[in-house]
């Protein structure tokens, strides 16, 4: 049953709050149902979560169509600039902003809405040639960029640590992400504020946690494993 997963995520967080020192509300869980169905969607949002992440615009969007309103979607996957036009007025938030080309992209569809879109800054922290984001030694750089747009707001950072079988291996990343963003806090730049650490997922979000994430993306957690024979 989702729900008996659900139930055994949100214990975990919480454990992981405590052992923090954290209040549970500074942790928002967001359910990744990339190729799942949108009946297993509905049974989670019934539970009453209403933040979920998708990888795909395509998927994206035909989920939103057809889901209840209240939901927060959250672009979580890789944006290609040409299709920045489909989603920028219909997520809460584009976690993963890896260039300026994308940002100047969002910019400009963000300005044909009269919106200004928020986003997360995607650091590849482990530097794996396999995943998408900005070095760390980049990062501030490239957040100053952006920065200048104002059809975008920078609210933190995202990132993907490495696949492990032992979660505490990445502990050193997300000390690092969550170093990075105190640093880019102190430099004070305008349009940008630091409040969002999205970083854990299914096997590392316990570790996050404790390191100060403020966004779980937990797929597999809650929905088991991905068929991905129909995506």
């Amino acid at each position: 049953m989702l729900k008996d997963n659900l139930f055994d995520v949100e214990q975990r967080i919480q454990a992981a709050c405590d052992r923090a020192g954290r209040d549970r509300s500074e942790v928002t869980l967001i359910a990744v149902s990339k190729t799942k169905p949108e009946s297993d969607l509905q049974e989670i949002y019934d539970q009453g979560i209403r933040d979920f992440g998708e990888n795909k615009v395509q998927e994206l969007c035909r989920k939103i169509e057809n889901m209840p309103k209240d939901i927060k979607w959250h672009m979580i996957g890789h944006l290609q600039r040409n299709k920045v036009k489909y989603i920028v007025d219909q997520v809460e938030l584009i976690h993963s902003v890896d260039s300026f080309r994308l940002a100047e992209e969002i910019n400009i569809q963000a300005k044909k809405k009269e919106i200004v879109v928020p986003i997360l800054v995607e650091v590849n922290i482990a530097q794996e040639e396999s995943k998408f984001g900005v070095s760390k030694e980049d990062a501030i750089e490239l957040v100053k960029q952006i920065a200048a747009l104002d059809g975008v707001q920078i609210k933190g950072l995202m990132t993907i640590a490495p696949y492990v079988v032992d979660s505490e291996e990445n502990r050193g990343y997300f000390r690092k992400i969550k170093d990075l963003s105190v640093d880019i806090e102190n430099e004070n730049i305008d349009n940008v504020c630091m409040d969002i650490i999205s970083m854990g997922m299914t096997g590392d979000f316990e570790v996050a946690i404790e390191e100060g994430s403020t966004m779980v993306r937990v797929g597999t957690g809650i929905f088991g494993e991905r068929d991905y024979s129909n995506s």
